[in-house]
């Protein structure tokens, strides 16, 4: 478990930064670039929590979610190597799987899309979709990061899951589908 007893170290002043393995990099290297848009993305859900106080199961899933957002952020903070010292955390396929049901129970009730959806609805809704786009982000740094290291499969197809989850989300909290905003193709074209 992590001990945290001071919070500034002065190791970063000169613009670089620690791995998980312990290597040194430049805190805008491709790696922290991705990891951190995984952070971002976790403070967004974090947001979105605050409201869904009426809701305690998706406040539940929001909160599985944000633990598992830690867990990759450890497992990209820290290359793959042959033989690890300490073996690293890693996103696992389950974690990948529990994401797939919870989309496929939420959605299962929900009316098909007959266009695309405008963030917003409610306060809920709009804050799950600011994270879905943040995810999107952190998704494209991981896929960046994985044309030039090894990113594990399980952490790739979890950003990927990620995005349709909240995605999702927004839609059940905006009443089910009911208060979503619509997309009207060339709607303001006229004058």
């Amino acid at each position: 478990m992590v001990k945290l007893t001071r919070i500034y170290t002065r190791g970063g002043d000169g613009g670089q930064t620690s791995l998980g393995d312990g290597r040194r990099v430049a805190k805008h290297d491709q790696r922290v670039a991705a990891y951190g848009a995984v952070d971002e993305t976790n403070a967004v859900i974090g947001l979105a929590r605050l409201h869904t106080a009426a809701a305690p199961e998706i406040d539940a899933m929001l909160g599985r979610i944000q633990n598992d957002l830690f867990d990759l952020g450890a497992d990209l903070c820290t290359p793959a190597e042959d033989q690890p010292k300490h073996p690293p955390l890693r996103i696992v396929p389950a974690q990948v799987e529990r994401l797939e049901r919870e989309i496929d129970a939420l959605n299962a009730g929900l009316p098909a899309l007959n266009s695309f959806i405008l963030p917003g609805g409610t306060p809920t809704g709009a804050w799950l979709h600011l994270a879905r786009t943040v995810s999107r982000r952190a998704e494209r740094e991981i896929t960046l990061l994985a044309e030039r290291e090894p990113v594990a499969a399980p952490a790739l197809h979890y950003i990927n899951r990620l995005s349709d989850h909240l995605f999702v989300l927004g839609r059940i909290v905006n009443d089910q589908g009911r208060a979503d905003v619509l997309w009207v193709p060339g709607g303001n074209r006229q004058a």
